[in-house]
This record gives C-alpha cells, sequence and structure tokens, in this order.
C-alpha cells in the first residue's frame, strides 16, 4: 500500500528528526529580585526557553516567570487566567485550557518539549489530563495565541501552552554551589494546606535539582448556602484530595558547549466526593452512601540535550533535543448502593490512559547570504504510543443479555467503549528569519509536515462491547502548515508584526472509534472517515516597551473548516450505517465535521510604571465565534474580559488591587448556561524584610466583595439539574504562601 510505504519512509527519517533537528537556549535570570506590581501580561514576545518543539519562539506568545507565578500566587489554570493572562481559561468540566474560544484537543500543551495528550473516554466523562502538573515545579509559562502548526503541528488551532521546569541553575544564586527553597501555602478556597521543597547542587559541570510538593484540601467553593441532599443543595458537594509531585533533573555539562540531561518527574492527584446533591430522602432510601472519584497521574521520564556554539563555524549555533517516554492516565467512576432502578451495590469507574515514546527537536542558524541575514529554524518530532479505555464494575444485574428497556440494559460495563488504538505522529519544520540589511524589517516564511496513523487493535474487552461487529477501519493522513510572519521595528522601543497561518488538527481516538450503549437503548458513536480540522487565520499586532510603559495590542481572524462536532442522526442517516429501524429507540449520536467556522477578535494590555513606586495596568480579551452556516454563536468562546489594577512597591513590600470585569454571553451563544456578566475585585500584597534573607509572605484576598458569578467556558455543556448557585464560582476567599530561599 502506498501508505505503508510511506510510513515507513517517514520512521526511517525518525532519527535525523530527533537529533538534528534540534530550541534556541535561553538564559534564565534567577536573581532574587523584590517583585514589582501585578502585571496583567509578561510583553515579553519572544519565547522558546528550553522547550525542545520551539513553538513559543514567535511575537503571538507571552511569557511568565516563576518568579511571577510565585509573587502572584498562581496554583492553577484558572488563576493564571484570573491574574496574568485574561485570554485564557479553564474548563473544568472537560478538564482543559481555553485560549481564544477553543480547548479540549484544540490547545496544544506541552512540557519541556513533550506533548501532553488530550484524554477524553467519548461518553463517560473520564475527560482532561492537560492539567496533570504543579505550578511549583514550572520554571516558565508560554502562552502562544491563535492557529498556528508551522512548529508544534496538530493541536495548534486555539493556541498552546508550553510549560519549562525548573533547572537546578533557577535555585543556585549567583556565586554559590547550592541553592534550595521551602515553601507552604494555605487556600480557603478549597481549604488547602500545601508543602513544597526544591534544592539543587552544582559540582564542577555536574548539576542536580529534586523537587516535589504535597497538597491536600476538600471541594472547592460554590458561593451557595443551601445544604443537605438532593436537588435543593447549592452549597458544593463535600469532597477531599491529595495532590503531589515529584521532579528530578541531572545534567552534565561538556566542552563545546554540549549539555547532557536525565529528568524523571510524576504528578498524581486523586479526589473523593460524597455526591450529596444526587441523593433525596425517598420511602426506605436513606442518603449517604453515593460517592464519586477523578483521578489524574502522569509520569515521565526523558534523555534532554543541550548545545550553545562557541563560535561561528559550528553546524547549529544553538540546538535542543529530548527523547521520552510518557505515560497519562485519568479516571472517572461513582461507587455506593442504589436504591431505584437496580438495587444493590453499584460501581462505574472509566479509564482512558495513554502510552507514548517519543523525540523531539530544534535547531537554530545565522547565515549572512546574498547580503541578507537569515536565521534558519529546522524542528521535527516524532511519536508513537497507545490510548485504551476500560470501564470496569459491579451491581446486581447478573452477566445479560437484556431485554431492550431493562433498566440494566442501560448499565454498561465491564467492556472497553473503543478499540486500542495505536497512534504514530511525524512531522518536520522549516523558517527562515530573513532580515532586510538595515531596513529594520525582516520576513520569515516557514512550512511544516504533519502525517499521522491511528491502527485500532481488537481487545477481548472490546469485544464485549454490546455493539461489537467487528474492528473499524483505520486512518492516516497528512497535512502542510505554511505560515508568512513580517516584522517591523518603527523605533527601538516600538514594534509591529503582522501573520498568515495554517493549522489543524488529527481526530482523537474517542472520535474516530467511540462505541458506547446497547440495542434497545442509545448509541454514540465515533466516525472512523471523519476529516482533520483545518484552519488559516490573520494576525496583526504592535508592541510597545520604553522600560517604564509597556504595552501589546493584537487582533486576529481565523476560519475553520470541517470543524469536528456531534450530531443526532436522522432514521434515513442510521439507515446508511446499516442500523435496523428501532434498533437504538433513544437515538444516535455520531461525531461530525461541520464545514465552516470563524473566530475572531482584539486583546489589549497596559502597564505604566511610576519612579515613586506606584503603577497601573489593565488589560482586555474579546473574542467571537460563530457557525457559519447556523449563524449560531460559539458557546465555547468566552465573552468580553477586562481587567483594571493599580499598585504599589519598595524594596522590601508592595500591594496590588484589581478589578476584573466580565461580560455576559450573548443569547444567541449555542451555550446551555448563558452566565450573566459579573465584576469582582482582588487584593494581594507581599513582604520580604531584609533582616531575613531569603524570606517572603504573599498575601491575597479574593473576590473581596463576595460577589456571586459563573464561570461560562465550564458551564456552557451543562444540564443543570442543581439551583444556579450551587455551579457559581467561590465568594471570598483568601490565599496566604510563605517562601524560604537558601
Amino acid at each position: 500500500m502506498v501508505a505503508g510505504r510511506f510510513r515507513s519512509a517517514l520512521l526511517a527519517g525518525s532519527a535525523l528528526a530527533a537529533f538534528t533537528f534540534v530550541p534556541q537556549a535561553h538564559a534564565q535570570d534567577a536573581s532574587d529580585a523584590s517583585p514589582s506590581t501585578t502585571v496583567l501580561e509578561k510583553l515579553e514576545v519572544r519565547g522558546g526557553g528550553d522547550d525542545a518543539t520551539g513553538v513559543a519562539d514567535t511575537p503571538l506568545a507571552t511569557e511568565t516567570s516563576s518568579e511571577e507565578i510565585e509573587n502572584t500566587q498562581v496554583t492553577s489554570i484558572d488563576d493564571l487566567g484570573r491574574r496574568l493572562e485574561p485570554g485564557v481559561s479553564f474548563n473544568s468540566s472537560n478538564g482543559s485550557v481555553n485560549i481564544r474560544g477553543l480547548d479540549g484537543a484544540r490547545v496544544l500543551t506541552a512540557i519541556d518539549g513533550i506533548q501532553i495528550p488530550y484524554l477524553e473516554d467519548g461518553a463517560r466523562g473520564a475527560s482532561g489530563g492537560i492539567n496533570s502538573f504543579d505550578f511549583n515545579s514550572l520554571e516558565a509559562i508560554d502562552i502562544v495565541r491563535g492557529g498556528d502548526s508551522s512548529r508544534g503541528g496538530s493541536g495548534a488551532l486555539g493556541g498552546a501552552m508550553i510549560l519549562r521546569t525548573l533547572e537546578p541553575e533557577d535555585l543556585i544564586q549567583e556565586g554559590r554551589e547550592t541553592g534550595g527553597y521551602l515553601r507552604s501555602i494555605y487556600d480557603s478556597k478549597d481549604s488547602s494546606i500545601s508543602g513544597f521543597a526544591g534544592i539543587a547542587a552544582r559540582m564542577g559541570n555536574t548539576s542536580v535539582l529534586f523537587q516535589g510538593g504535597y497538597r491536600t484540601g476538600n471541594e472547592t467553593e460554590s458561593n451557595g448556602d443551601v445544604g443537605g441532599y438532593g436537588p435543593t443543595r447549592t452549597e458544593a458537594n463535600p469532597a477531599d484530595y491529595d495532590e503531589n509531585n515529584v521532579l528530578f533533573k541531572l545534567r552534565q555539562a561538556t566542552e563545546g558547549g554540549h549539555t547532557f540531561g536525565l529528568t524523571a518527574e510524576r504528578y498524581d492527584i486523586d479526589t473523593d466526593t460524597d455526591l450529596m446533591s444526587e441523593q433525596t430522602p425517598t420511602g426506605n432510601y436513606r442518603p449517604g452512601d453515593w460517592w464519586g472519584s477523578e483521578g489524574t497521574r502522569r509520569e515521565r521520564l526523558s534523555f534532554d540535550y543541550k548545545y550553545d556554539a562557541a563560535g561561528d563555524d559550528s553546524f547549529f549555533d544553538t540546538a535542543n533535543a529530548v527523547v521520552y517516554w510518557q505515560r497519562l492516565g485519568r479516571a472517572s467512576g461513582t461507587s455506593g448502593s442504589r436504591y431505584t432502578s437496580v438495587v444493590g451495590p453499584y460501581s462505574r469507574l472509566s479509564e482512558v490512559t495513554n502510552e507514548s515514546y517519543g523525540l523531539s527537536g530544534v535547531g537554530e542558524k545565522t547565515l549572512e547570504l546574498g547580503g541578507l541575514t537569515h536565521r534558519f529554524t529546522v524542528g521535527g518530532s516524532f511519536a508513537t504510543g497507545t490510548t485504551s479505555q476500560y470501564s470496569s464494575g459491579v451491581d446486581s444485574c447478573g452477566p445479560g443479555p437484556f431485554p431492550p428497556f431493562d433498566a440494566c440494559n442501560f448499565l454498561h460495563s465491564n467492556q472497553a467503549d473503543m478499540p486500542d488504538v495505536d497512534s504514530t505522529q511525524f512531522g518536520i519544520y522549516i523558517d527562515d528569519e530573513i532580515t532586510l540589511g538595515d531596513s529594520r524589517f525582516s520576513l520569515t516564511p516557514g512550512i511544516r509536515f504533519d502525517w499521522y496513523d491511528h491502527s485500532p487493535k481488537d481487545t477481548a474487552s472490546y469485544q464485549a462491547n454490546p455493539n461489537y461487529t467487528g474492528l473499524p477501519a483505520g486512518q492516516d493522513d497528512y497535512q502542510f502548515s505554511p505560515k508568512l510572519l513580517g516584522k517591523y521595528k518603527v523605533t527601538s522601543e516600538f514594534d509591529v508584526f503582522a501573520q498568515w497561518a495554517m493549522a489543524f488538527r488529527a481526530p482523537t481516538a474517542s472520535e474516530l472509534y467511540l462505541d458506547y450503549g446497547a440495542p434497545g437503548t442509545y448509541l454514540r458513536i465515533g466516525n472512523a472517515d471523519m476529516k482533520p480540522e483545518s484552519s488559516h487565520g490573520f494576525e496583526i499586532g504592535a508592541n510597545y516597551d520604553n522600560g517604564s510603559l509597556r504595552g501589546r495590542a493584537t487582533a486576529f481572524y481565523n476560519r475553520y473548516k470541517n470543524f469536528i462536532d456531534t450530531r443526532a442522526l436522522s432514521t434515513a442517516e442510521q439507515a446508511a450505517l446499516g442500523i435496523a429501524p428501532g434498533t437504538y429507540p433513544f437515538g444516535v449520536t455520531q461525531s461530525i465535521n461541520r464545514a465552516n467556522v470563524e473566530i475572531y477578535g482584539v486583546e489589549f494590555s497596559l502597564e505604566k510604571q511610576f519612579d515613586n513606586g506606584f503603577s497601573l495596568n489593565g488589560g482586555l480579551a474579546y473574542a467571537h465565534g460563530l457557525d457559519k452556516d447556523t449563524g449560531a454563536a460559539l458557546g465555547s468562546v468566552a465573552p468580553l474580559k477586562a481587567v483594571i489594577g493599580a499598585g504599589y512597591a519598595t524594596e522590601t513590600w508592595g500591594a496590588n488591587v484589581n478589578w476584573i470585569g466580565v461580560a455576559s454571553v450573548l443569547d444567541s451563544s449555542t451555550a446551555n448556561f448563558k452566565a450573566p456578566s459579573y465584576g469582582i475585585v482582588d487584593a494581594t500584597a507581599w513582604w520580604k524584610p531584609e533582616q531575613l534573607n531569603g524570606f517572603s509572605v504573599q498575601a491575597g484576598v479574593y473576590n473581596i466583595f463576595d460577589e456571586t458569578y459563573y464561570d461560562s467556558v465550564s458551564l456552557r455543556d451543562v444540564t443543570m439539574s442543581q439551583p444556579e448557585e450551587f455551579y457559581s464560582e467561590p465568594g471570598r476567599t483568601f490565599k496566604v504562601s510563605i517562601t524560604q530561599r537558601f
């Protein structure tokens, strides 16, 4: 087969993609300077660091450093979007980051050059996994906005979140050979207490780091005040969680600018919830035995390479590469006793796991050719792995089969809702930043080629599925993603840029192969003929920075083709799939491609520092999404958000106040819940006494006026079975963190 020969050729070239195409070194400032006022966005438009993908090396990216993360008490993606990146949201319903109205598998997430896959089982709620890291282990976060797959490949339709973990040098202060920190945080939002520690040492050309943390807490509060069991409850259901992370790094530098490294990392969180809202005292039923569980675990082992050329005669000026193994698992379930329908003990646990091996790298070289300066960047990635799903459970139904309308026929378990799927991805890219003499203008054409293959595998657990009729067909495809970026430096303080780029996303395993339901009930299926999503978009922006005044403005427009969604099928459409009439009386839902979707908007941020220590900052993020065929506004797009703040800082202490305003969701939106507008006020302060070297305290009061408000992104697909306040965000909360560096 042509596809088979093509696959063999790509696999043969994967080593070249790994070790020849390797990111630009990025010197980090490890000083322990006093924090300044809260910055809405760090207006450093060049990222990259030690990320072996090169995705963040673009003017569309902004960087948040570990110092900003600490000073603003960011401990979650929600915090990041609330305090530093107003265009970023976290969808707690599907466990994904939202950038410019897209989330789930449409936003690329990578840590140290390793992509974190977005997991979804398609039917039972075990989705997410991209937030499987701890902010205390991060050296920096780069947020890349807009659809651009020219470097990142599949998944970069909405943007990318590029994470970089701590290096030993980040904890070792200048002039010392050892360093570290101890940190403790209390957050009243979920009554959590946490402790973190990191230690690093350097011995000649060898350095080592060990960092870890543990957090325990309860449910994230709503702003409701009605307790008890059943459908009138507005307080959050009681919960307990345990979270821990471990990070180990070993680095060995050699002559010639080479550094070799070993990294081991593990993150784990488990949550148990008393589902009081789902229990109602009726008849002989006495509530108290119905529980929910959630869990995420990510592990990885990677070998890292970094190169900084000592002279101009090297093949590359800088290069980075990573070879890795990673396993990510997500589980969601319920357990307890049922007193209606199928009476007796009951449990369900759906697990989705992805285990992968891969490599990625990027290299950079600057040359003078034909009187022009060329900065060539070449990179690539290769990954292969398996995604699997399984639902286990216990009930009093017996082995079956069951009559069509029997209650037990709806309780599908001890089966896989899709086959195991072996996936292979390969990508390679090149771009050339061409500087036109002394014109202060540069033009960067670039292109990336991606190929992917999904191969379903037959398993006993998939054969146990009541809909099993054989193995579905595999899918492979390829994509070219070009871009053209122009930049002009108007002055030393002011520059403008414009970009056109294409992006794409390959369908996920569940979108292709989901098979959930049973004859006599309902059916939710994937679509093995699904086409990849694709987009093209325009971006124009400007940046200004004179040291005391910094500003950024961007406008964007993106069009999407073959947008992946789900739709209920008509009787005729079911028949076309070979489904006999009446087989699934409660309907058939299938993954489909929508033809035309557009998203456009603007983003602004501004910060002014005064000589007397005062500062002002502000920002705005606006996006609008539209299904061009139906005219409906996309519910995934967050409404207009604005932030206005003021602060004051000295050498030893500082304080900030921010007002955050969010508009209401449009009536024409496809969102199930149209969240109303709100405005809240946060205040933070920090203190670093001179007498206690390395000691600091950060404190904050959030939602000072105890407003009841709702997160539109998380609630867009929720069908509310409780009063609205049950789904509200926390009221007034406070957070305190204490850090000692040594």
